[in-house]
């Protein structure tokens, strides 16, 4: 008899999978890599075990990056294994290939990436020649042991998933034929002068920069302007409410009107001069006026369920989580709490049948410890509250996936994070089946007649009449009406009888300055990504758009992290700042005018191509076809650009040229001198912006000219790719009569390279090396083991200990050294200056043995909610110390920077 392999995509989903089996095939097995009954054997991977790869003859190494060997557009894909899963993908090629194995089951997760990692496992154990075994798809929805036997029941055969598994392939080459040959093109534009500037690009992260580049511009390029409001306090019978003066013929420009030049700031209750505003003011005070008022009652209903992206930006507004973050802990609540339905799913709807398996979960959840919300599943069960509603139930909204709610299974032992967003899941699945708010919203106009003008005044008012599904959310919801103070839109007014004539008591002009736009936020630009980079505040019409997003509601928390990683996004606070290498390559990808890799609709539309494919309405091949003319037409442009500089909006720095006076303006490449009218050629000083790949920021430019010296920085990286830290100084050079950029690496670095041996025979030991036990010194610009430096006793060095004498600007003093030293922990520094956000923190300095290496430990932040008992005290937080901070200013081992 024949066995099924079942194959999950983690060590934990294939335990779940065994446990739910046992009661209706038997009892399992265990061996090391799977497990094992009479009907199946149980596998996994641990996330991708494959990579797609170009035959070695288009494999062109990173030294050799040229446009010589560009475009790379191989004929075929070929598969490598990913170096550290190679024994894992070893084990299940050998369970594929056991002769008793004849069928296959894919229980990767329900999506893309899941059809892909499995595709590539099964192309990888069949070779040239196939495995030739018939596949069958788990596709599920919850990790509930019923839910997971249901799958079994119900398995999807392999015809069905081919549109799929052709998209999955499809997303993975053109990532690679766009990533490869678009970072390559780039890097050996940027290179031509010397140097490895490694300019990564891809296929969604790139126009998703795009968008923030954009919004950053125009917060730059904005002038503020000065205009005038006039809040007016009006005296009726039954007491004083407030009035804003408005013009009543004043029209909002169109979107059209405004990209055609029309002025988006201005609003009917804005004055552009005081004096006009004062004048109005002083018309009005004292005069009588009339009152007319319209009230009509208004329904607000709750938000739709959740799927990834909303989810995402729920939690990073409300809780400030990283969409990163908020992914990892709803994967957690489905896979290991199975109290979530699978998460990474674009759907906000459920399908029609689903009805009873609500009603059960809203049992589940009145009968639950969870006294903040059971209340209120009870009062939903017993005033009928969950019904068929086509806002919820809606078969023609729910692709592969539905939207993700809570389970029938109550999760115990969450630790805070996770509490908190299961919360905010149920608390928004109830929601959506109450009633909606119920508000009497009123809008009064008040007029004052002056001579030869009449002045309109308006207020609002906005009363709560029925909470509905404010109710599960308490106060938090409603606080825009209960809360409301004088002047908002939700106060209470004082009432007004028909006919009455009130009086102006006062009129105030207040000065106010328009505003720029505001900075991205995760949450702000996760909804920027899903509208293709468009604001779309209607989740209606999100949805109507949602398949021709940047990317996909999984991948999104990727590309930011992506671009976080390569620098080309800081987090300050909640903001996401673009940085100076974000500036220099969209000046770039528009001087070349490579719209590919630029315009987020663009590339909302490969997306929108990629889930037509899915639905078996794209083919493969056409796809493709268009990827490849992309790539060639992003290489040909690079390759064949000819002019010296690249245009752009460049600036022009405060300090002058060291060497004449001269103004120093930055163009693509170099900051320069461009003599005393900052017009002509200059006195011929100038340096790289980006030495050793790494690009300066304006401030940072600005810093180096006016000290001649900058650093210790991070983020440098060599010729072949490897990172490196040091200080960069301005030097006069004799040779050249102008002063040139030039790497400092300090005293050690040049002692290291003299060959000279280090004496501590009359130097004081500061404690035991922690690594080996040796004594430490100070040494040069550093504290290091006696056996971690060439001495006279032993030339060739045995061990590595070294930490900074000074870190991120804090000085590490001798006694802090010895506690380091004597009690693995320094006492807490207030002195250390982040190299990334500029902004001064706290810390203690402890050694870490599992690490190997000095870190930092952070004080444990208060919390507003108070640890659960269940869970175990977490240790406090440790960063490791960089290598960028063990450098201080020194005067030897300098290298020429480009």
């Amino acid at each position: 008899m024949t066995k099924t392999l079942v194959i999950a995509e983690k060590p934990s989903v294939a335990q779940d999978i065994v446990r739910a089996l046992t009661p209706v095939a038997g009892k399992f097995e265990k061996h090391e890599d799977y497990f094992e009954n009479d009907r199946y054997v149980v596998t996994s991977a641990v996330g991708h075990l494959v990579e797609i790869a170009a035959p070695e003859a288009y494999d062109v190494k990173r030294g050799k990056w040229s446009f010589a060997h560009l475009p790379v557009i191989p004929p075929h894909f070929e598969l490598k294994p990913i170096d550290k899963t190679k024994s894992r993908l070893n084990a299940v090629v050998k369970l594929a290939k056991r002769k008793d194995v004849g069928t296959l089951v894919n229980a990767c997760d329900a999506g893309r990436e899941g059809e892909l990692i499995f595709r590539l496992i099964e192309q990888y154990a069949g070779g040239a020649k196939g495995l030739n075994k018939p596949v069958q798809r788990l596709w599920l929805q919850s990790m509930t042991p019923q839910a997971i036997r249901e799958g079994f029941e119900q398995l999807r055969s392999d015809e069905q998933m081919r549109p799929l598994a052709d998209a999955a392939r499809s997303r993975s080459e053109a990532d690679w034929l766009v990533g490869i040959n678009g970072t390559r093109a780039m890097t050996a534009f940027n290179s031509r002068d010397g140097g490895f500037f490694l300019t990564t690009v891809g296929r969604v992260q790139t126009p998703t920069l795009a968008v923030v580049v954009e919004r950053e511009e125009k917060i730059r390029a904005f002038k503020s302007r000065n205009y005038w409001e006039i809040h007016a306090t009006f005296g009726a019978q039954a007491g004083q409410y407030p009035g804003k003066w408005f013009d009543p013929a004043f029209k909002k420009p169109t979107a059209q009107q405004i990209e055609d030049g029309a002025d988006a700031e201005l609003k009917a209750d804005r004055l552009w001069t005081e004096a006009e505003a004062q004048a109005i003011a002083q018309a009005v005070r004292g005069r009588p006026a009339s009152v007319t008022e319209e009230s009509k009652p208004t329904t607000q209903a709750s938000g739709l369920l959740y799927d990834l992206t909303s989810l995402q930006r729920e939690a990073n507004s409300r809780f400030g989580f990283p969409a990163k973050m908020t992914l990892q802990l709803a994967q957690s609540l489905y896979e290991k709490h199975k109290a979530l339905t699978y998460p990474r799913t674009d759907s906000r709807a459920l399908p029609e049948d689903y009805l009873s398996t609500v009603e059960q979960t809203f049992e589940m959840l009145a009968a639950s410890p969870l006294n903040h919300l059971a209340p209120h599943a009870r009062l939903a069960l017993s005033q009928g509250y969950v019904k068929p509603s086509k806002r919820v139930f809606d078969n023609s909204k729910v692709s592969d996936h539905f939207a993700i709610i809570p389970t029938l299974q109550a999760p115990s032992g969450l630790s805070e994070a996770e509490q908190k967003l299961y919360d905010l899941v149920v608390r928004r699945f109830i929601a959506v089946f109450y009633p909606p708010a119920e508000f009497l919203v009123t809008t009064r106009i008040t007029q004052v007649e002056v001579p030869g003008a009449t002045h309109h005044f308006k207020t609002e008012g906005k009363v709560l009449l029925k909470p509905g599904w404010m109710a599960v959310y308490g106060k938090e919801a409603a606080a825009d009406v209960q809360d409301a103070k004088d002047g908002d839109k939700g106060q209470n007014l004082v009432a007004v009888q028909p006919g009455e004539t009130v009086r102006t008591e006062d009129a105030l002009v207040k000065a106010l300055k328009t505003r720029p736009p505001a900075r991205y936020t995760e949450a702000t630009l996760l909804a920027a990504m899903e509208g293709a980079g468009k604001m779309v505040d209607d989740e209606e019409l999100r949805n109507a758009m949602a398949d021709k997003g940047l990317g996909t509601p999984a991948t999104r928390a990727a590309i930011i992290e992506g671009l976080l990683t390569e620098k080309y996004l800081l987090r300050e606070g909640r903001e996401l700042v673009p940085t100076a290498k974000a500036f220099q390559l969209m000046t770039l990808l528009r001087g070349l005018g490579v719209e590919e890799l630029s315009r987020p609709e663009l590339t909302g539309e490969w997306e929108h191509k990629l889930s037509l494919m899915e639905r078996g309405q794209l083919s493969r091949e056409a796809f493709m076809r268009e990827i490849a003319e992309m790539t060639e037409h992003i290489v040909k442009k690079a390759k064949e650009y000819d002019r010296d500089t690249v245009p752009g909006n460049y600036a022009t720095l405060r300090t002058p040229c060291p060497h004449c006076g001269g103004v120093v303006k930055e163009n693509y490449r170099r900051f320069a001198c461009t003599g005393a009218d900052g017009q002509s050629e200059g006195c011929g000083f100038s340096f790289g912006k980006s030495p050793g790949g790494r690009t300066f920021e304006i401030d940072e430019a600005e810093a180096l000219l006016r000290d001649r010296r900058i650093g210790p920085l991070d983020g440098f990286r060599s010729k072949a790719g490897w990172p490196f830290v040091a200080e960069l100084v301005l030097k006069f050079s004799e040779a050249d009569r102008n002063w040139k950029l030039e790497f400092d690496f300090g005293d050690d670095k040049a002692e290291e390279e003299s060959g000279e041996l280090a004496d501590f025979s009359a130097a004081e030991a500061l404690g035991p090396c922690p690594k080996c036990g040796s004594p430490v010194h100070a040494h040069g610009n550093n504290y290091v083991c006696s056996k971690a430096v060439p001495t006279l006793a032993q030339p060739t060095p045995s061990c590595d200990f070294k930490t900074g004498i000074t870190i991120l600007q804090q000085a590490i003093t001798p006694e802090q050294m010895r506690k380091l030293l004597s009690t693995g922990k320094t006492d807490l520094l207030d002195q250390f200056v982040s190299n990334k956000t500029r902004r001064a923190f706290k810390a203690y300095l402890v050694w870490d043995p599992g690490a190997g290496k000095v870190t930092f430990e952070f004080e444990p932040r208060e919390s507003k909610y108070p640890p659960r008992k269940t869970a175990a005290a977490k240790a406090p937080a440790k960063t490791a110390v960089k290598t960028a901070a063990r450098k201080t200013p020194a005067k030897k081992a300098t290298r020429k920077a480009a």
